[in-house]
């Protein structure tokens, strides 16, 4: 079973979980006519539902209007091109939902981001706009309070001693226009605290920095064990030791050419007194 199934499963096991709240499994078993062990495995990502499992399940729980989002799960576990539009099918809180699964099983992570903030060090009004942005470009439900307060939640992450987080940005990302200049500024006094966790090491490569690849997409890595890879009409997820290892070199080869500390604090201060004058 790839490592990208078995995480979204995971993480439909876990949506499963929080619509029955209020109910015990030997409840619910009983108002579908299942053995209590069924619900049990399929909340602990031991088999994997069905359709009709899931058009059923919704209902029991009194959350009918949950159903296209658990099938919205469904459609995403067997791909490794994950398309926006059928992910997006219930919102952006159910992506959400399943990368905090990705990180939560991850030690050390890696992160190249040339367009904007990466989602870790967003701050709440930063991620509502990146939200509201991309719902409209795709044309998804607009569950963005719900998709903040998710990715809020992950960031907790970033205050546990067991992992480490390497995140490279572009120098471009500092100066992206997503949201009013008031937002931009806190965002980037944000960045600028966050450089003194013990967990994160943030790097920026200048404007103008001799570059051993160009700037692209952005991407994650998961314990050189996953790639997430951000196109505009689809998600990457790539699994596979040769994407792995050549994600990796792309990686390394910017992180070459970042800065970091005192230097990285001076080009996020450039860009915030850039936001400033304009609030």
């Amino acid at each position: 079973m790839s490592t990208d199934f078995q995480q979204a499963r995971e993480a439909l096991g876990r949506r499963l979980r929080e619509l029955r709240a209020g109910m015990t499994q030997r409840e619910l078993a009983a108002l579908l006519g299942w053995p209590q062990a069924k619900v049990s495995k399929l909340e602990k990502a031991r088999q994997t539902a069905t359709p009709e499992d899931l058009m059923a399940w919704a209902p029991a729980t009194g959350q009918a209007a949950a159903t296209e989002e658990l099938l919205a799960r469904l459609q995403g576990l067997e791909t490794h091109t994950r398309s926006w539009r059928r992910q997006l099918t219930a919102g952006h809180r159910p992506v959400q939902d399943v990368l905090t699964v990705e990180y939560e099983r991850s030690a050390e992570l890696r992160a190249w981001e040339g367009a904007m903030v990466v989602g870790m060090l967003q701050t709440p009004d930063y991620a509502r706009h990146v939200f509201t942005r991309y719902a409209e470009l795709q044309q998804s439900p607009r569950d963005v309070e719900d998709a903040v307060r998710a990715r809020v939640r992950r960031q907790e992450l970033l205050y546990q001693p067991d992992r480490t987080f390497h995140i490279v940005m572009w120098e471009a990302a500092l100066h992206a226009g997503v949201a009013p200049p008031d937002v931009l500024a806190a965002q980037l006094d944000r960045l600028s605290s966050a450089i003194g966790l013990d967990t994160l090491r943030l790097g920026i490569v200048p404007f103008g920095a001799a570059v051993g690849v160009p700037p692209a997409n952005g991407f994650w890595l998961y314990d050189d064990r996953t790639v997430i890879v951000e196109e505009w009409h689809a998600e990457l997820w790539l699994t596979d030791a040769d994407s792995v290892a050549l994600y990796r070199r792309v990686w390394d080869t910017l992180n070459g050419s970042a800065v970091y500390g005192t230097h990285a604090r001076r080009l996020i201060a450039r860009a915030r007194a850039h936001f400033a004058d304009l609030a």
